[in-house]
């Protein structure tokens, strides 16, 4: 069965990978996050997959398109997740259904930040749109080996989820624990 897995960055991809090659799919990857914040950290996840890429012999396709200004008009912070997986995960399966893959998942699904009942609820309705099955995996409680493997493999690993706001929260996080530290 051809699986075509949308791929955040390259650490939560490992585990993913890993199953999905083991359960005899043929995987490709599929990078198409249009949300990540600044454009040098975008660069460096492309960068960073397709280095990981080429050491597993993985083929991936690459979106590249970069919607900063696009997505700060259009996210509202009380929506953003939602309009997030939307835009990327109904780019991967149109690319899916367009060149014949079987199935479609994400490496969204190892991280315990991402909201895994709005993510599947979304896969859901756009398997039915695109007739393309979608594969949901829980893979959180492996979240902390693939970040283990990643360490191993000497991949860049980020610090936050990616978008301009997740950004803001993480930064603002790390200014509250120094205040509390003095």
């Amino acid at each position: 069965m051809k699986l075509l897995l949308h791929i955040c960055c390259a650490p939560c991809s490992i585990i993913p990978l890993e199953y999905y090659k083991n359960e005899n799919y043929e995987v490709s990857g599929y990078f198409y996050n249009p949300n990540i914040h600044p454009i040098s950290e975008h660069t460096k996840r492309i960068q960073t997959l397709n280095d990981y890429s080429k050491q597993i012999g993985l083929n991936v396709i690459y979106d590249n398109e970069y919607l900063e200004d696009e997505w700060l008009k259009l996210s509202k912070d009380t929506i953003r997740c939602n309009f997030c997986y939307q835009i990327r995960l109904e780019n991967v399966f149109k690319y899916a259904c367009q060149f014949g893959y079987d199935a479609v998942s994400t490496s969204l699904l190892i991280s315990p930040y991402q909201n895994h009942e709005l993510i599947k609820e979304t896969c859901e309705k756009l398997a039915s749109l695109y007739n393309v099955k979608f594969i949901y995996k829980d893979f959180r409680p492996l979240f902390y080996e693939g970040q283990n493997k990643a360490r191993e493999y000497g991949l860049y690993r980020q610090k936050y989820c990616g978008c301009i706001f997740s950004l803001f929260e993480r930064d603002n996080l790390i200014k509250i624990k120094k205040e509390v530290v003095k």
